[in-house]
């Protein structure tokens, strides 16, 4: 075993390609395990709309969101007959976009490829990547175009050419298209300045400089201002407001949410990091500052800019929330291993300690990969993912009995809500069945809604709730078919419930 790791760090060709393999691995096997969740539901229909109907590829923004990420998913809508494999997919490949992301800002901002390869990978065996680079979310994107917007910014500093401001742009103005905080990139992309030696710094350099810049920004903002060719621009900036406070709410209660959310933070990053990968990411920020200082502090700010401020104006605050910024860490801590394995001579030795700092993370990415139920997740996460109407427990077996009772008659399923897990969470399925009509009824209903007694008059009606969202007690002409247990919480155990309506 020894032997093996040691001529894997050895040989960067090797050690590349076994990253590269390890990546796919953990990413594309047991896909579906997870069961789907509420926004990739909402993604994942919004896209099979787009991709039916060419007038409505704009429909995103009705609630506020960027297009990118749901525009890349139709594609793969045809390549694949499941779409939540489908959309999973996406964010798979912007993790790969990722992996490769790191590679080259690794190596262009320390340029040693070994540096280059230990945080490609990290970046492939962290949890927190593993996790979100298997959910059909638009947060795997929004990193892949970070990562490559900071390094178009460091090339560009460097090389100062017209092609890699113009190549900048784009890739700014796709971040800026795929999700708010994307603000982050552009107010962060002239950072890369402090590269250059200030001895080589004038007139004539700085407005060449500035003269690139206003190229990046041209282009994102032609990219961005393109959406205004959709109605409904303008949710984007009312929806934002949902998600922050205002300089006067934050100033009467600068505290709140400051104390809570860093208090997420300390608990969030040792689970989703390990604990040997956060504290090689510490050792190789100490590191950077001080043999690299520029460097350093370039990959710092980016890290710590997006934190601090979502930490003190966030309203809604959650892990993924915070996934594009956490990829400077992953470089750190490559940079940290990079130092240590120098200086490890034996061969032995190097093999434990590759060993020691991976084996947590690759445990963690096995429960992923194979028992979510037991998997090591912040509670945050075990809420809004496995337990909680989020959780899209269940909804496998309700759409295969679907299908099963579709090929004797027609159908209508309604479902609890209006969007979201339900009923887009099964509408996903049922896109092309004529024989399937699935219906949204509300929430808080004490009797079974009109429509759908109206419905079990002449076709086989069902509904499809979870019981903690359950008003209607002991109504007769509700048949329980099954129930589906979803992951049991401190607080007691839900079920997905499928009724037939009599």
């Amino acid at each position: 075993m020894k032997r093996v790791i040691n001529n894997i760090i050895k040989n960067e060709v090797l050690f590349g390609f076994f990253i590269i393999i390890l990546f796919l691995i953990l990413r594309l096997l047991n896909l579906t395990v997870f069961p789907v969740f509420c926004d990739e539901a909402i993604y994942i229909r919004w896209s099979q709309i787009m991709k039916s109907e060419p007038t409505l590829r704009f429909l995103p923004l009705s609630d506020g969101k960027q297009p990118l990420f749901m525009w890349l998913t139709i594609p793969f809508l045809k390549l694949f007959s499941d779409p939540l494999f489908a959309g999973r997919f996406v964010s798979i490949l912007a993790g790969f976009g990722s992996l490769l992301g790191i590679f080259f800002l690794s190596w262009s901002l320390f340029t040693n490829k070994k540096v280059a390869l230990f945080s490609s990978l990290i970046y492939a065996v962290l949890p927190y990547s593993v996790f979100f680079d298997r959910m059909a979310l638009v947060d795997s994107l929004l990193n892949c175009l970070g990562i490559w917007t900071l390094l178009l910014s460091v090339l560009l500093i460097k090389y100062q050419r017209t092609d890699l401001a113009m190549v900048g742009g784009m890739i700014l103005g796709a971040a800026l298209i795929t999700k708010s905080p994307a603000l982050f990139f552009a107010l962060l992309f002239p950072l890369s300045l402090v590269l250059v030696s200030f001895k080589k710094l004038n007139l004539i350099s700085l407005g060449k400089i500035f003269g690139l810049w206003f190229i990046v920004y041209f282009f994102a903002f032609l990219i961005y201002n393109s959406l205004r060719l959709g109605p409904n621009f303008q949710m984007i900036a009312l929806r934002n407001k949902d998600y922050v406070f205002t300089l006067k709410e934050i100033l009467s209660h600068p505290l709140d949410p400051l104390r809570p959310h860093l208090n997420d933070v300390i608990e969030w990053f040792p689970n989703l990091f390990t604990l040997p990968i956060l504290l090689a990411s510490g050792g190789g920020l100490v590191l950077g500052i001080r043999t690299r200082r520029k460097e350093g502090l370039v990959l710092f700010l980016w890290f710590f800019v997006p934190l601090i401020t979502q930490v003190l104006i966030a309203k809604v605050f959650n892990s993924r929330y915070l996934f594009f910024t956490i990829f400077p860490l992953i470089i750190f801590a490559g940079l940290f291993l990079d130092n240590l394995f120098a200086k490890i001579k034996k061969g032995w030795l190097k093999a434990l300690v590759f060993l020691v700092f991976f084996i947590l993370a690759l445990r963690y990415d096995f429960l992923l990969l194979t028992d979510p139920a037991k998997a090591l997740l912040t509670e945050e996460m075990k809420s809004g993912y496995l337990r909680d109407w989020t959780s899209g427990y269940g909804i496998p077996q309700v759409r295969d009995f679907i299908k099963k009772e579709a090929e004797k008659n027609k159908i209508v399923v309604g479902t609890e809500g209006f969007f979201g897990t339900l009923p887009d969470g099964l509408q996903i399925y049922f896109d092309k069945n004529p024989k399937v009509t699935i219906i949204g009824v509300g929430l808080e209903f004490q009797e079974i809604p009109n429509s759908l007694k109206e419905a079990a008059l002449t076709t086989p009606t069902y509904l499809v709730v979870n019981q903690s969202r359950l008003r209607i007690n002991n109504n007769p002409h509700l048949k329980l078919i099954f129930k589906v247990p979803k992951v049991a919480s401190p607080k007691g155990q839900d079920y997905l419930l499928l009724f037939k309506v009599e």
